[in-house]
């Protein structure tokens, strides 16, 4: 198990096989899936082999990685950087178990993520995309302290650009 960072509450992991499991749960909730243009995985095993050719690692260094709670090891979620080859932007992503929403995990993992790219990475800018009826997901960025940049659309749907730059005044948690 390689952990990439901690928080008061959270560690964040690169996926291991297993994961498979969880990652089938996890986007079998439709609500979960609602604002993220994803379609279910069919089985854990379709499951199992997304995280087993999962190469963002590999080619990039980083990625999105496994979100667990320190006090009782369960994956909750992944949280976690995406570098798009085509534009050379990173964003941010996150996805939590409906069961463990509004417990601030994806305010938690998000910001140990962007000090991350930003202390660890060395990266200049970080991007995050939310539909604009995904308030949940706004908030996050916003408490974040990602700015507002544009409307945009995404996967054919309304959404909102938000970007954060890196500077002194980002947040920091441990």
């Amino acid at each position: 198990m390689k952990i990439i960072l901690e928080t008061k509450r959270l560690y964040l992991r690169e996926f291991m096989l297993n994961d498979g499991f969880y990652f089938y749960h996890l986007n079998k909730d439709p609500e979960v899936l609602k604002y993220t243009g994803d379609i279910p995985f069919n089985s854990v095993e379709e499951a199992t082999l997304f995280i087993k050719n999962y190469s963002d690692y590999k080619i990039n260094g980083f990625g999105r990685w496994a979100v667990c709670l320190k006090n009782s090891n369960d994956f909750i979620g992944w949280c976690g950087l995406k570098k798009d080859l085509k534009t050379n932007e990173v964003d941010l992503g996150f996805r939590i178990f409906k069961n463990q929403w509004q417990n601030g995990y994806a305010t938690e993992a998000a910001l140990a993520c962007v000090n991350y790219g930003f202390s660890e990475l060395n990266l200049t800018k970080i991007i995050g995309r939310a539909y604009v009826v995904n308030k949940a997901s706004i908030n996050v960025l916003a408490k974040c302290n990602f700015n507002f940049k544009k409307n945009i659309i995404y996967h054919q749907q309304p959404a909102v650009l938000y970007i954060i730059e890196n500077d002194t005044n980002k947040k920091n948690i441990s």
